[in-house]
Formats: C-alpha cells, sequence, structure tokens
C-alpha cells in the first residue's frame, strides 16, 4: 500500500471540503441537492459522516479481521436486513447533524476526524492494513462484499466525490 497516496487523498478531500463550505452561500446551503431528500449543508453533513464512519470501521475490522470470514458474514446479513431503518436513521442523522454542526463548525470537525485517520494509518501495520472483512453491500453502494483495512481507508474518497456530484452550490468548483 502507497500511505501517501491515501493521505494526499485525505488531503485533498480536506481542502474541497473546506472550499465548498467557504463558497456556499446561505441560500445555497438551504437549496435541495440534486438526487437526493438532502438540503445542501445536510449532504456536506452526510459527506462529513463519512469519514466519521471511517473510525468506527476501523476497530471493527481489526477485530472481525482475526477471526474466519464467516464471523463477519453473519454480522454483515444483519445488516443488511435492517437496511431500511439504517436508511432512515442515515437520512435523519444528516438533517439532525447538520443542525447540530451547521455549516461552520462542519469543517473543524473534518478537520479533526481526518488528523486522527492520517496518525491512525501511520500507525497501521502491512499485516492489520490486510485484515479483511465482510460488509453490509446493501448500506452503501460502495461497500464491497469484502474489504480489507485499506480499502476501508480509501472507502470515503469514492463516497465524498459521489454526493460532491449532488451538491448543488452556486460556486461549485
Amino acid at each position: 500500500m502507497d500511505r501517501e497516496v491515501v493521505h494526499a487523498e485525505l488531503r485533498q478531500a480536506g481542502t474541497t471540503f473546506h472550499r465548498l463550505l467557504e463558497s456556499a452561500t446561505a441560500e445555497d446551503l438551504r437549496r435541495r441537492s440534486k438526487g437526493t431528500r438532502w438540503t445542501n449543508q445536510q449532504l456536506l453533513y452526510h459527506m462529513l459522516f463519512g469519514y466519521m464512519v471511517v473510525r468506527a470501521l476501523l476497530p471493527l475490522v481489526r477485530m472481525f479481521g482475526r477471526l474466519p470470514l464467516g464471523v463477519s458474514g453473519v454480522w454483515a446479513r444483519l445488516l443488511d436486513v435492517s437496511t431500511r431503518p439504517f436508511d432512515v436513521i442515515n437520512y435523519l442523522g444528516a438533517v439532525g447533524g447538520a443542525r447540530v454542526y451547521g455549516h461552520r463548525r462542519m469543517g473543524a470537525k473534518l478537520d479533526r476526524t481526518l488528523a486522527a485517520l492520517h496518525c491512525r494509518l501511520d500507525d497501521e501495520s502491512e499485516r492489520e492494513l490486510a485484515r479483511k472483512m465482510r460488509f453490509p453491500t446493501r448500506w452503501d453502494p460502495f461497500f464491497k462484499d469484502v474489504m480489507t483495512l485499506e480499502e476501508v481507508y480509501r472507502y470515503p474518497m469514492r463516497h465524498f466525490d459521489f454526493h460532491r456530484a449532488q451538491l448543488t452550490l452556486s460556486a461549485q468548483d
């Protein structure tokens, strides 16, 4: 794994996210995004949340990665069965998160989250990065059936880029 590539992706996400936040007007933030039920502000929070989720997933992959793949398969199937409640929670989480953080505090939260991911990535051994587990593929189009810890570190950028295209900000780059 080329860690510097992942570090560069994390840095680029931070730069892009701050640029989006700084250029967004109050009207932009209230406007609906494309293809979602969220406003731009709520979608921006959801994009931030993708990085926060990775921090929670890392210990899970480390734990399940030490067990037979079938164990995480049971967990993934249980989560796939609960996709409908997850979708509701995912939607409402972004609505609430956008209210709690507002666009002014989202940047600082992303900075702290990215800093933690940078530090954690530097501390991972090659063996840890190769650990893998099964994921609930119905929860997110970017989850694969089996993902390594390395792939989990790379997941949020795909999620970020996908949702970035759904923003309807007037000064979007």
